[in-house]
This record gives structure tokens, sequence and C-alpha cells, in this order.
């Protein structure tokens, strides 16, 4: 499947890649489902307890992306499953061409 520009986020006001990330935590597995209404949708095999999923979910970014875990920030939802989500070090094109199902 190909990403669309327009699905994939925005620039921010740093220049790093910005993205809506849909989180469903306690999963089999890590598993990215794919863009969805303009949110990438992501399983996560880890409880929401005490902010572990949302370490889960950068560090299974970071690996996705090949950028170091400080590259990622939540910015908006850290108690949500709808985050927004900054990469630094990654441009919007660079995002848009990536393969999200590996």
């Amino acid at each position: 499947m190909a990403w669309q520009h327009d699905r994939i986020g925005t620039m921010g006001d740093k220049g790093e890649a910005r993205i809506v990330v849909r989180v469903q935590p306690n999963a089999a597995r890590n598993e990215v489902l794919g863009f969805e209404n303009g949110c990438l949708r992501v399983k996560i095999a880890v409880l929401p307890v005490k902010g572990k999923a949302n370490q889960e979910l950068i560090r299974f970014l970071s690996d996705i992306l090949r950028v170091s875990r400080s590259d990622i920030t939540i910015r908006k939802g850290m108690a949500s499953r709808t985050k927004v989500i900054t990469i630094g070090g990654l441009s919007h094109d660079q995002l848009a061409g990536l393969d999200w199902k590996k």
C-alpha cells in the first residue's frame, strides 16, 4: 500500500515531521495497521499502565523509522489513545516514502 502525502501529517514548527497516531494497547504484538482517517493506527503489546504503553510506542516507532528514541516526542495525548507525535531528523517526504508494514 502506498501512503499519500496528505495522509501522513505535517511539518512542525522546528522542521520535524508531525503525525497523529491512534494506539491500541494490550495487543498480542506490536504492529502497524496503516493509515485510517488521517491517523496512523498502531497496536502495542503493553498495558497502558504508568506510561509503559507510551514508552513502548516510542521504542517501536524508533525501530520502524530508524531514528533515535529521543527524536520522537508525544506532543499531545499522553493519557489518550489518540496522540500527536513529532519526529525530529525526518522530513515529511521521508516519512511519506516509508513502508510502514515491515
